[in-house]
């Protein structure tokens, strides 16, 4: 049974979440005290971790670095805030999807079915390890290596540079990026994709790898082989 975390200080929402979830058999924890979210986060050791950005004491943001800087644990965030700032924010810090209140519990559930399938389903397959333009790929441990040094991807990064290794060479469509990762396109938003790509593209520049991720305007992106 999966763990779940949900920082949620609205105490009915967080009984509805936790009866949806619940029903769905994974096991929800909640927070006990809003000043020791982390005590209660290597306490609980969650699979994954729902949380809203406003809380008592330090919001959301402050809560997703922190857990970031410790674990690679999936984060999913859920804000009554409809700024689109608020949804970079979040996967600045490190989140890996993002629902706007209200929301139908249909999507939260799709959402994290769909989180819990691509963090801990992927990583099953044999071919854990990737070359590309000269650097090694873990799929497994999330890290890409060259001589310029190591760098850890999020899961998602991972997984859009993995889909688009796998067809070196050739433009991937945003659509089909989106139905990869999120397996349904009508729970993501188009903007999500193009955070989670830039962010990508950002980490690779500490490898000097981040031009040969090229976005095809209109078309989608693509991952060139060095030499290409």
């Amino acid at each position: 049974m999966f763990k779940l975390l949900l920082i949620e200080d609205d105490e009915s929402l967080f009984e509805e979440i936790k009866e949806r979830l619940t029903g769905w058999s994974y096991d929800v924890y909640g927070i006990n005290d809003f000043n020791e979210v982390m005590k209660e986060f290597s306490t609980i050791k969650p699979d994954c971790v729902i949380i809203d950005i406003q809380l008592p004491k330090y919001d959301g943001f402050h809560w997703c670095r922190l857990i970031r800087s410790r674990s690679k644990v999936p984060i999913l965030f859920l804000s009554s805030r409809d700024q689109p700032a608020d949804m970079v924010m979040s996967m600045k810090f490190g989140a890996d999807d993002y629902i706007q209140k209200p929301f139908h519990f249909d999507v939260l559930i799709a959402k994290v079915q769909a989180i819990f399938r691509r963090t801990y389903e992927y990583n099953t397959e044999p071919n854990i390890v990737k070359t590309w333009c000269g650097a090694t790929v873990d799929i497994e441990q999330n890290l890409i290596s060259n001589e310029l040094g190591s760098i850890e991807l999020t899961k998602n990064e991972m997984f859009i540079l993995k889909q688009l290794i796998e067809q070196k060479n050739k433009i991937v469509s945003r659509e089909e990026l989106i139905r990869s990762l999120w397996n349904d396109e009508r729970f993501v938003s188009d903007n999500t994709l193009t955070v989670n790509v830039n962010r990508l593209r950002k980490k690779l520049d500490a490898l000097n790898l981040g031009h040969y991720i090229e976005t095809k305007v209109g078309q989608g992106y693509i991952a060139k082989e060095e030499g290409s």
